[in-house]
Formats: C-alpha cells, structure tokens, sequence
C-alpha cells in the first residue's frame, strides 16, 4: 500500500457556538465540543483510509479555554500516524476573536479510529508519512502512546515497549 501524507486527511469545520449548545455559563457544553471533534476526527480517519471507520477511544482532550456563546470555532483534524488498521488522529481547537478575527488554541484532544469492512472487522490502511517537523513530532509521539495504552491493557509486557523505554534510559 503506498503511503499517504497528513495533508490529505486534513479536515476543518468551522461553526457558531448557538444557545441551545452552552452551559448556564454561557460556555460550549464540553459533550458538544467532543462530538465536533469527533466528527472532524471521522472524516480524516475515512478520508486517510477511504473505508468505514470506527471511534476507537478518545484517548486525550484538554479542555484549555472556555468557548463563550457566539464564539466561531474551527475544529482541524488530520490523521497523526497510521498503524496496521488503527490511526490516531490529532485535533486541534482554535477560537476566533470576535473583533479582531485572531485565532487562539482554545483545546486538543486525541482520538483513535479503525477501519473496518462492511462486516465490522478491521482492514488494513495505508501507512503515514509525515512532512512537517510538528507531524514528525506527533507521528513519533503515537507510537510512545499506543505503547503506553498497550502496557497499561496488560497487551504489551514493559520490557517490549521499546519507544517508552528509550524515554528514561540514560543517553
């Protein structure tokens, strides 16, 4: 399978924060922002892997920064590293001023999708080949990550988690 480029999954939604979507702060509910992130995160997974994919885990979110009613925010989503049918998939949340139209990093989060055929079971994907140095950042990040999770399920023995391990040997 020839590999794909992060570019390519690139997905960006951008919408208003309404009444009916905040809390009796006048903030986003952070259930809302979570399925945005979902939905962004959905359409790079398919977009990385053109087949049926599912949410996995949500395996961080950072709530960093109330979203105030009438807020614009733009969700960008982009597939951060690719394994055998599993991809994580980076979101950033970015928050529009009102007057002056900057942009602040409001949230993060990280999710992991697999793809699956008509029957539910998983397929393999193309790998991942990361361009920029923040990809290559997140790309050899996922691997200590997914690490970590199989470590933690009891799937992986500590010994084996080579990309964690090199993390507290002495260099």
């Amino acid at each position: 399978m020839q590999a794909k480029y992060p570019h390519e999954s690139r997905t960006t939604l951008t919408d208003l924060v309404l009444p009916s979507e905040t809390n009796p702060l006048n903030n986003l509910f952070g259930g809302e922002l979570l399925a945005r992130m979902d939905r962004a995160a959905s359409i790079a997974a398919r977009r990385h892997s053109r087949r049926i994919v599912v949410t996995a885990s949500v395996n961080h979110v950072a709530f960093n920064k109330a979203i105030p009613l009438g807020s614009v925010v733009t969700v960008e989503a982009a597939v951060s590293r690719a394994f055998n049918s599993s991809m994580e998939i980076f979101i950033d949340v970015w928050v529009e001023d009102r007057e002056s139209g900057n942009r602040t990093k409001a949230n993060e989060a990280i999710y992991t999708f697999v793809a699956v055929d008509e029957t539910g079971s998983p397929v393999n994907i193309p790998p991942l080949e990361p361009e920029t140095e923040l990809e290559k950042q997140r790309y050899a990040a996922a691997l200590r990550r997914k690490q970590l999770s199989l470590v933690l399920a009891g799937k992986m023995k500590p010994q084996d988690a080579t990309e964690l391990k090199a993390l507290f040997q002495d260099k």
